[in-house]
């Protein structure tokens, strides 16, 4: 089509040299105005390259399920995309610093997930207008009423700990009960009686009451009494023993009462992901961070005593506390460090522009709020 409008255009010229004795420079004139005017006709427009848009998991915002994405980001990104009318493909990556890197690399357009946006973020990169608002929260195992006296006590005679000590107890009172038998059995005036049965019964009676400092009677023979005095010493030990063995599992038990709001968590062991504003929130207040790659691995840390709280994305606890974790942990305390979600790009990224048109009107014909309630019930929450 080109090369026969050229064609034509040259054959126009002619013609008019011929009837109308134009000059060459002006036939020369009109011919670098046409150069000038359609540079792009001499050329086919490139196909264009799918954006790629670099993501990480982190329900709600995205889930991955066998390499199928879903989630508040992802439908919010197809949304944006159809109304840039750009198509797109979706990259995943294992944390949020390997994320960034990616877009800093230029090996991803943008990204989208649960990213927050922070001024030493903004140093380094674009940030689209914020797409939720939330902040910090802080997570811990859902834990009986402190205050339910009676079922925290009844707890703590169940507890692994405890169980333990009162089966090292019984071991004991069987063998000193033993011990005062064989000396006192032979003893004319003994407090035992010579039969093992019920004799053995006995001995098990004065040992398990001196162990508990009810001291009755005292054996007659001196090995008995020497015996007896041992005993006495070991009751002492065991029953200190034993009083700081059932503090501790109170203290285990009361531990989540203690924790109430970010002024709880000094002192204390706190996961959450590395390389999230959590972390550095956490560092900053001199708290104790255990971090992990995955939010996932936080959760197990939580539950299986090795953290005593999380804190990590508002929305994120809520979630899981709402569902996988439902009965087993709950969200504490209000939001702190209140923060924005955005969509990061490079540094001057052509995106930036189109993508905020595209955040203001899916907020203004209603479809960010229908996303919205979609992926966060905040009545289940």
């Amino acid at each position: 089509m080109v090369q026969a409008l050229s064609i034509r255009f040259r054959q126009i010229i002619a013609y008019l040299a011929r009837k109308h004795h134009i000059s060459l420079g002006l036939i020369g004139g009109m011919l670098v105005l046409l150069l000038i005017s359609a540079p792009g006709l001499a050329q086919n427009p490139e196909s264009q390259q799918p954006l790629l848009v670099a993501t990480r998991e982190i329900p709600p915002f995205v889930f991955s399920d066998q390499g199928k994405l879903s989630g508040f980001s992802i439908d919010l990104w197809d949304s944006i995309a159809k109304q840039m009318n750009v198509e797109s493909k979706f990259v995943e990556y294992p944390t949020v610093a390997d994320l960034l890197t990616a877009v800093k690399e230029n090996k991803a357009d943008l990204g989208i997930s649960a990213i927050s946006i922070t001024a030493q973020r903004q140093e380094n990169f674009d940030f689209s207008l914020p797409m939720l608002a939330s902040g910090l929260q802080i997570l811990v195992p859902k834990q009986v009423t402190s205050g339910n006296s009676l079922s925290n006590i009844w707890q703590l005679f169940f507890s692994a700990g405890l169980l333990q000590v009162i089966g090292v107890a019984l071991v004991l009172v069987i063998i000193a009960a033993h011990i005062i038998w064989l000396s006192e059995r032979h003893h004319p005036d003994g407090m035992i009686p010579k039969s093992y049965f019920p004799g053995i019964f006995k001995a098990c009676w004065w040992a398990a009451a001196t162990l508990g400092a009810q001291v009755d009677e005292m054996p007659k023979g001196a090995i008995g009494r020497i015996l007896a005095i041992i005993w006495m010493f070991i009751a002492i030990i065991f029953v200190a023993y034993f009083t700081a063995s059932a503090t501790t599992e109170l203290t285990v038990q009361q531990l989540q009462g203690d924790i109430r709001s970010i002024n709880d968590l000094p002192g204390k062991v706190v996961a959450t992901t590395s390389g999230s504003t959590a972390a550095a929130y956490l560092r900053e207040k001199k708290i104790t961070v255990s971090e992990f790659p995955k939010i996932e691995q936080a959760y197990d840390a939580l539950l299986t005593k090795k953290a005593a709280a999380i804190v990590f994305d508002a929305p994120v606890l809520l979630f899981y506390a709402a569902n996988e974790g439902k009965g087993k942990v709950e969200v504490v305390g209000s939001i702190f460090r209140e923060e924005n979600y955005g969509i990061v790009l490079p540094n001057e990224s052509p995106y930036r522009k189109k993508i905020n048109r595209a955040l203001l009107n899916l907020r203004e014909d209603g479809t960010y709020q229908a996303l919205y309630e979609k992926w966060f019930d905040t009545n289940k929450s």
